[in-house]
């Protein structure tokens, strides 16, 4: 593959982001970073694993009705995705912004688009609103990097908690109203039964996280 590398928009512990042209369309290039605390091949079987199922779920979510980035290409030799580039604010640079009715009307859509997630088994694994990005009315997942196929409730709880953590430490003054309207919208897809016990499990894990920060 030729060498394709644009303006470098992210780099995080696990990959580069850059902002590229593809097939004349905006695009991103994810690529994964090698570790040279990791055996050559380990390594690259791992960049190799990741990158398959960051790009597999990408899609199946999409199949599912969440909106995220369509993948334009693979190379497993790089460890890299292009997928189309997303052009608007993320969630959490516009919410302080947005009216009382406006934060409730977007939370419940995050939180019926997450159930939807849930439902096709997928649990994305850096819920938070850096991560979805605000199109129109539309709202979309970003970086599926920690994503992964699960239906357990313990990692349905995980994905919630990180999402209602995320809200207290950027937006601690609508917090609590705000996810409760992402819980209406969860419910709403999932239904009230399966939302008790994911609800009752972010609770919990709530409770884990308050006894080893006090120990």
């Amino acid at each position: 593959m030729e060498e394709l590398k644009g303006e470098l928009i992210k780099k995080g512990a696990e990959a580069e982001l850059y902002r590229i042209e593809w097939m004349g369309y905006p695009a991103v290039l994810k690529r994964r970073i090698p570790k040279a605390y990791r055996h050559p091949q380990l390594d690259y079987a791992i960049r190799r694993s990741r990158t398959i199922k960051e790009a597999q779920l990408l899609s199946e979510a999409r199949r599912a009705g969440v909106p995220t980035p369509p993948v334009f290409s693979v190379n497993l030799k790089d460890t890299s995705i292009i997928m189309r580039y997303i052009e608007g604010p993320t969630l959490r640079s516009v919410f302080d912004e947005l009216s009382e009715s406006e934060k409730a009307k977007v939370c419940e859509h995050v939180g019926e688009l997450v159930a939807k997630l849930h439902l096709a088994g997928i649990v994305h694994g850096d819920l938070t609103p850096a991560n979805l990005i605000v199109v129109g009315d539309e709202i979309f997942f970003v970086d599926f990097g920690l994503a992964e196929r699960s239906k357990s409730i313990e990692d349905r709880g995980v994905d919630l908690y990180l999402l209602k953590r995320a809200l207290t430490s950027a937006h601690y003054r609508y917090a609590e109203l705000s996810f409760s309207h992402v819980v209406v919208g969860y419910s709403s897809v999932v239904g009230e039964e399966e939302a008790k016990k994911v609800m009752e499990r972010v609770g919990e894990i709530e409770k884990r996280g308050r006894y080893i920060t006090f120990r």
